[in-house]
């Protein structure tokens, strides 16, 4: 029987065989420096690949994942992932990237104990619970959807009110913070309309998102949505 792992170094050993081939060189320029102008904080779920799903190459984008990509103000592991980007890095863009079917945002709207994650969970559920109004005023089927882009909007305001973005931005540097979610049926980002630069009152913001969600899942539709692709790397 084939040892799995054996089986990861032989398709790593492959794969970079080929890259040399068709790219003599990458390699030893991708050593020479990182200069990404993105950052993705996503989900960990491992159908959500960064790179792939934008179409990056190694070394453009600057990654953070967790179970539904969460940013919370204790958890010195992400914070010092968004300093690094921003000050360090000097990324120009901050993808928050939510998707559709994660199992932590399922797990947060039914109440459904994991185990040791229930912890992390709980902050999702804060934002079910912030929003119960309206989610329980949409249909049953589209309920998932909507706390998935809810935690999303709820994540930008997270990282935009982080000590590492109010300086940053006191210092005039540009960085944006965007609110997108991944289809995962589709393959499709979505934007979901909610971008950060510093320079526009958050309060505003964030409660036009919510009533763009609100409006969204509340439509005829709603429970077969069709996303649309967005032309959000145009700035590449």
């Amino acid at each position: 029987m084939t040892d799995p792992i054996q089986e990861l170094f032989a398709h790593n050993r492959a794969w970079s065989a080929q890259m040399e081939r068709d790219r003599p060189g990458f390699f030893t320029s991708l050593v020479k420096q990182q200069t990404p102008k993105f950052m993705w904080i996503g989900c960990s779920d491992s159908r959500v690949p960064a790179n792939q799903i934008t179409g990056l190459e190694p070394g453009e984008v600057f990654v953070h994942r967790n179970v539904a990509n969460v940013v919370v103000h204790s958890d010195l592991n992400a914070l010092s992932t968004i300093q690094f980007a921003v000050d360090l890095l000097k990324v120009e863009h901050i993808m928050v990237v939510g998707h559709y079917g994660c199992a932590g945002v399922k797990a947060a709207m039914k109440g459904t104990r994991v185990g040791l994650a229930d912890n992390w969970i709980r902050h999702i559920q804060d934002v079910r619970d912030r929003h119960h109004v309206m989610l329980e005023s949409l249909p049953e089927a589209v309920r998932d959807d909507a706390l998935c882009e809810l935690n999303v909007a709820e994540q930008v305001v997270n990282v935009a009110v982080s000590t590492v973005m109010v300086d940053a931005w006191s210092r005039g540097q540009k960085v944006t913070i965007h609110g997108w979610a991944f289809g995962v049926h589709d393959g499709l980002l979505q934007d979901l309309g909610i971008s950060v630069d510093g320079a526009r009152p958050l309060d505003g913001i964030y409660k036009a998102a919510v009533q763009r969600i609100r409006a969204k899942w509340s439509a005829p539709a709603a429970a077969t949505p069709q996303p649309r692709a967005q032309a959000v790397l145009q700035d590449k």
